[in-house]
């Protein structure tokens, strides 16, 4: 019969936390799309589970201990809505791609994290096919005070582009995304 709708929803946010690969694997579509991969670095826009996990290894190197606990569930039979908090905390580079470019480098605040989204999950055979969300990330960049932008998070990025750092956080961020894209059972 296959996993229900509702726990492929729970799964999904549940592989981001952890980057299980096996979890991966087993709900993930193998011709998934993430339509919010845009920012994220490449290996993040593979189109099958590799893509999530990679996603997930991005997303953990910038949030300690990231949390998406879910508030509601809404299942059909070929899509699930999810509302949920993203929660973490800032403790490595938030780096932004354009294409395969950098785009932007937010330096580890320590500040914690704690916005809602909204995930909409297509599915087919039984698996999520693709996602899409709309996600608060004026509130997130606000709540690790770099929006609106003021003098000390314009030095400290101007600091990190200066000596080096961001550019040596892209490069290992972008390296332990294609790690977790490789790591498929």
């Amino acid at each position: 019969m296959g996993i229900p709708a509702a726990d492929l929803g729970h799964a999904l946010f549940q592989i981001l936390e952890t980057g299980d690969s096996g979890l991966a694997a087993e709900v993930v579509h193998e011709q998934f799309h993430n339509g919010e991969a845009a920012v994220s670095p490449p290996a993040c826009r593979i189109a099958e589970p590799a893509g999530v996990l990679a996603s997930s290894a991005w997303m953990r190197y910038a949030f300690t201990d990231l949390r998406l606990p879910i508030d509601e569930v809404i299942a059909g039979d070929s899509q699930v809505w999810v509302r949920l908090h993203m929660k973490g905390r800032h403790t490595g580079a938030f780096v932004l791609f354009k294409g395969d470019d950098v785009d932007q480098i937010v330096p580890p605040t320590g500040r914690e994290i704690d916005l809602e989204q909204i995930h909409v999950l297509d599915l087919h055979d039984g698996k999520v096919i693709r996602h899409r969300a709309v996600r608060d990330d004026i509130t997130m960049l606000g709540q690790l005070r770099v929006f609106p932008p003021g003098p000390v998070a314009a030095v400290s990025m101007l600091s990190w582009r200066v000596t080096g750092r961001a550019a040596r956080a892209a490069s290992e961020v972008t390296q332990r995304a294609a790690e977790a894209a490789r790591t498929l059972p």
